[in-house]
């Protein structure tokens, strides 16, 4: 299977059975999104900024809310994990979603924004492939996300949703995340392609450039 990045939580994960694309972002964000195809699209929570299914063609299936689906082949678990940051409409919603394609569990944790509890991290299951947000402000910060990583213990992380040129919002840089992790160099790579046995035997970063 395949991952690649159009910056700040959208990716498009595609494997023979599927194209998965998560939390597509209208122009208000800043950087442009080149309306790619896919046949389900997952919304971690409402906003324009991870909601926008009008930038994607074709028909398609809109996961936005926890339970298990089935979509072609394609199993995804959605677990509601409750913002602590509040709205005029009381607390935010938040799903972290779990895609089992070709073998591997690659989770999205969307604007989490605190560290899971025991038991949520025991309902994800073994995860292969993180994506975890590292720029703060609506969401995990560099150190919480190092502790997040520390407690699933993923194959692969993909850091997301941090500061890049043109960018709206005011994001730290993924530079602070891979300084916490202690990673000194990292080149970013336009697609990540897996297999099952491809894996690394230890927790690895891997950047993605945004594909526009």
């Amino acid at each position: 299977m395949e991952i690649i990045w159009y910056g700040h939580a959208c990716f498009r994960l595609k494997d023979r059975n599927s194209t998965v694309v998560t939390d597509p972002f209208d122009k208000s964000l800043g950087l442009p999104l080149p309306r790619p195809k896919a046949d389900i699209v997952t919304i971690s929570h409402q906003s324009p900024h991870h909601n926008y299914i009008a930038g994607i063609k074709d028909d398609f299936k809109v996961i936005d809310g926890p339970g298990e689906y089935e979509i072609g082949g394609t199993f995804i678990t959605g677990i509601r994990m409750i913002s602590t940051k509040k709205s005029a409409n009381g607390a935010l919603p938040n799903n972290v979603f779990v895609f089992y394609m070709e073998d591997l569990a690659i989770c999205h944790l969307g604007d989490l924004d605190q560290i899971p509890t025991q038991s949520q991290v025991e309902g994800m299951g073994s995860i292969n492939v993180l994506m975890v947000p590292v720029g703060g402000k609506q969401a995990l910060n560099a150190a919480q996300a190092a502790e997040v990583i520390s407690l699933i213990e993923p194959d692969i992380v993909i850091p997301m949703h941090y500061q890049l040129p043109g960018i709206t919002i005011d994001l730290d840089p993924v530079s602070k995340f891979l300084k916490e992790m202690g990673v000194t160099k990292a080149e970013p790579e336009s697609v990540l392609k897996l297999t099952k046995s491809n894996l690394p035997e230890e927790t690895q970063i891997v950047l993605l450039d945004p594909r526009t």
